[in-house]
């Protein structure tokens, strides 16, 4: 065992272990959730190179001694190496704003420090506040590193929605000549092709896809040098030009100063934007898996347009059943992003000189990310890639609808076209039927513009209207 101080006093700290007295405080305050800051995708490496990063700072303006910022980054790089999650045991919900997050990490860097300058752990030559925190404050590590990790995540996210614009295109093309009937208000309406749904999906998530990567550019902006209150007090002299030049050399990524530290402590609406971002990817991920759902609906009693890969079987009791689960795990999804998106959205509101509540913030920001990563693939890869279309099942939906009295409706006139549709729903025929059988076209006529695949293409049926309004102007 070895003993630790701090302002409440001294513990016993098991000697392995390379955190120190807050951290074991921290454990003990805030058991609740049993996840950890470790869990948390990039945040303890995100804090790691911010620390490792000051150390460079501070040794380059002549603050920090040359051995420490050795050491320091020395046990920097062990962390970034090899991470040990024994090491990082603050729980997610912690109060202070964070501080138990950068204690601990700063504890860890302290204690490898030392354990490479003398051969034991401790804080003789290499001091956690002192000398790992040099230049910094918890008010402006901890938002530094949710951006850090934020960003990296979306970039996950990125990847995700690059993938599920690949398969939705690929049942763009292949669904591209199967008409269908669409729906508006649950009811019949004009002929679409399988192929132009899907085109409807694809775009979404094109959309979607350069959304989060303009939230990923609102992660770059980071208040490091800020420290306490956004007055830079504690740093010295070419620190903040310094800090931001080496974590750029650490990260290979182009960060930059918030262009008010004030505001960057204070004020944390950046985050509903990047929820709101999220939100928006999981609605229409909801709306594709609902809308699967629906046209694979039956077999037999439902719309059954399509046919779903099957995973598992569906049912306990009923030999045969299969359900639509992976489209149903995908829901659940949205349902979690839009909880966590309430949760963000309270926890933004803040006060004063400082948000503290950035823990809350970081656990449902990179929940919803991670939840949106993971599922998107499983969406497509175990599902829309499998799809089949039931071509003759749709066609015979479309050739069927009174929504194709529209091209009587554009020939001559909507009142006789609303009189056929009656027509037709009373006597159970089809518009083609009712047409033929009123005399207003031959069947050859009624075959050519009342195929619903003509009337999903503006080329097809201008082309085809234009002569057919020709012939009747005698032109």
């Amino acid at each position: 065992m070895r003993i630790e101080n701090d302002a409440l006093g001294k513990r016993e700290i098991k000697n392995e272990l390379y955190y120190g007295i807050q951290t074991l405080r921290a454990k003990e305050n805030f058991s609740v959730s049993g996840k950890t800051i470790f869990d948390i995708p990039y945040f303890v490496e995100s804090i790691v190179q911010i620390k490792k990063a000051a150390a460079l700072a501070n040794h380059q303006i002549g603050a920090l001694d040359n051995s420490v910022c050795k050491a320091i980054c020395q046990a920097a790089d062990d962390v970034l190496t090899q991470p040990d999650r024994q090491d990082f045991i603050i729980d997610i919900y912690h109060g202070g704003g964070g501080t138990s997050a950068n204690m601990n990490v700063n504890e860890v860097l302290a204690n490898r420090a030392n354990e490479i300058l003398t051969g034991s752990k401790g804080y003789d030559n290499v001091h956690p506040n002192t000398h790992v925190n040099m230049g910094q404050s918890t008010n402006d590590v901890i938002p530094a590193a949710m951006k850090m990790a934020v960003y990296h995540s979306l970039f996950q996210l990125c990847q995700a929605l690059q993938h599920c614009i690949t398969s939705l295109e690929k049942k763009e093309a292949e669904f591209n000549e199967i008409v269908k009937l669409g729906r508006t208000c649950f009811q019949d309406a004009l002929p679409i092709t399988l192929g132009q749904q899907f085109s409807g999906y694809r775009n979404a998530f094109v959309r979607m896809l350069k959304d989060v990567q303009q939230a990923q550019l609102l992660c770059l902006e980071l208040p490091l040098s800020a420290t306490a209150v956004g007055t830079e007090f504690g740093t010295f002299p070419g620190y903040k030009e310094w800090v931001y030049r080496t974590l750029e050399e650490t990260t290979s990524i182009q960060w930059r100063a918030e262009k008010n530290l004030f505001d960057g402590l204070q004020n944390a609406d950046l985050w509903l934007k990047i929820s709101a971002t999220l939100k928006a990817v999981a609605l229409n991920l909801h709306k594709l898996a609902g809308d699967l759902r629906l046209m694979s609906s039956g077999p037999r009693a439902g719309l059954g347009e399509i046919t779903l890969p099957a995973v598992q079987p569906g049912s306990s009791i009923m030999p045969g059943k299969v359900n639509p689960v992976v489209p149903e795990m995908a829901m659940q999804v949205y349902f979690r992003v839009l909880g966590n998106d309430v949760a963000i959205s309270r926890a933004c509101e803040g006060e004063l000189d400082l948000n503290v509540w950035e823990s809350l913030i970081l656990n449902c920001t990179t929940e919803s990310c991670n939840l949106l990563t993971s599922c998107i693939p499983l969406l497509m890869e175990k599902c829309v890639d499998g799809i089949i279309a039931n071509k003759e099942k749709c066609l015979t939906d479309a050739e069927q609808s009174l929504a194709l009295s529209t091209v009587i409706a554009t020939l001559f006139d909507y009142q006789t076209a609303s009189r056929l549709a009656k027509q037709a729903e009373a006597e159970s025929k089809t518009i083609k039927q009712v047409v033929i059988e009123n005399k207003l076209m031959s069947k050859s006529e009624a075959e050519t513009y009342l195929d619903p695949l003509m009337m999903t293409s503006p080329h097809r049926f201008n082309q085809l209207f234009s002569k057919k309004r020709s012939t009747k102007d005698g032109h």
